[in-house]
């Protein structure tokens, strides 16, 4: 039983320490000595920040504490080798082994930002109208989950098509259960084949769009951006939005220089608005970019190879002439397209997920 006991421990330390417990204790007590500070809350949209991290972290740390713990305390039993003891070790192995297999998915969501809220943008690619088209298709899809799982969202600019469907769109999402973590597994190049309704002869079309999913960062002190490297322009809003579009200055174009990364917002009234909402998605692209191009810090950072993704789809959705959506990453296949669409994304989501976990786990064990 002390072998078992102790192999459990390894496990729950391996595990721990893969999630990066300390540090996130670390984080933790930092924020609970800031918000302690006397005019803490002078500046209420920061404070605001700070309360809500130190509620995440807390619920995310504590179950990891407690089963710590529990696991030390039960190699303490063991290791006094007591026969008598031996009913109550083993009941109090199967119940820790089982909270533990429960906090598992942890390790699927153990990323730096993995907890925080997301940007989407989903762009038209290649395929004309019915890519337009299905742009917006894609944006019904992840409205449904979204609504599925009681996630708020709210756009934040939105381009419409030629003739139907949508150029682009890009939408902030939160909610309390690893919102970008989960919807990671949705950044690429998604693929629609189906017989066209903006055909003619009704032939089957192939069209494109590409989701990018970013993190959303609301505080500047998770990525720092240097002011002399960003030029903004500000510019007169144009299309539906009130009295106040197209008489003022209201629009913000936001450029990162040593990337090239643009940022153009016009949905808010005022301009201040617009820029913080630019700011906020300027500062989640660059941290996506920071993490894929593995660089220290922001400065470091090469502009994005915005045509290599194009070739790249991670998804391929088949309505003619057989029904099948099919990740190209995990091989996770359904033919229940109809579902996916309305927004029934778990199953996808889930074996993302599982195959990061494997992919991770491979590369520290090669």
């Amino acid at each position: 039983m002390e072998i078992e006991v102790a192999n459990l421990k390894k496990q729950i330390d391996s595990a721990a320490e893969r999630i990066k417990i300390n540090d996130l204790a670390g984080e933790l007590h930092r924020l609970e000595q800031e918000s302690s500070h006397t005019g803490f809350w002078e500046n209420t949209k920061h404070a605001a920040y700070v309360m809500q991290r130190i509620a995440k972290l807390q619920a995310r740390i504590g179950p990891w504490k407690k089963l710590i713990t529990a696991a030390n305390d039960l190699v303490e039993l063991a290791s006094l080798k007591d026969a008598s003891l031996q009913k109550e070790i083993k009941n109090s192995l199967d119940t820790l082994a089982t909270e533990f297999a429960d906090l598992t998915q942890d390790l699927m969501l153990s990323g730096p930002y993995d907890d925080h809220g997301a940007i989407i943008t989903i762009s038209a690619g290649a395929g004309g109208t019915d890519a337009q088209d299905w742009t917006q298709m894609l944006f019904r899809m992840y409205s449904r989950y979204f609504d599925k799982r009681g996630w708020k969202y709210v756009i934040d600019e939105e381009s419409p098509g030629e003739e139907a469907g949508l150029k682009s769109i890009v939408v902030e999402v939160d909610g309390d259960d690893f919102v970008y973590g989960k919807l990671v597994s949705e950044h690429g190049v998604h693929r629609l084949v189906r017989l066209s309704p903006y055909n003619a002869d009704n032939l089957r079309q192939t069209s494109f769009a590409k989701v990018e999913v970013t993190p959303k960062i609301d505080s500047q002190n998770e990525v720092e951006i240097d002011d002399k490297d960003i030029k903004v322009d500000v510019y007169r809003s144009g299309g539906h939005g009130g009295q106040s579009v197209n008489t003022t200055d209201s629009a913000v174009r936001l450029t990162h220089t040593p990337t090239g990364i643009t940022v153009s917002i016009q949905n808010e009234r005022s301009q201040l608005q617009n820029k913080e909402t630019a700011m906020t998605i300027l500062r989640s692209r660059l941290a996506r970019l920071k993490m894929e191009q593995q660089a220290q810090g922001i400065s470091q950072i090469k502009g994005p190879n915005q045509s290599a993704e194009w070739g790249n789809q991670i998804r391929s959705y088949v309505l003619h002439p057989y029904k099948q959506v099919k990740d190209l990453r995990t091989r996770y296949e359904t033919s229940d397209v109809d579902g996916v669409l309305a927004g029934n994304l778990d199953p996808l989501i889930k074996s993302f997920l599982e195959y990061n976990l494997s992919e991770n786990l491979t590369d520290k064990t090669a």
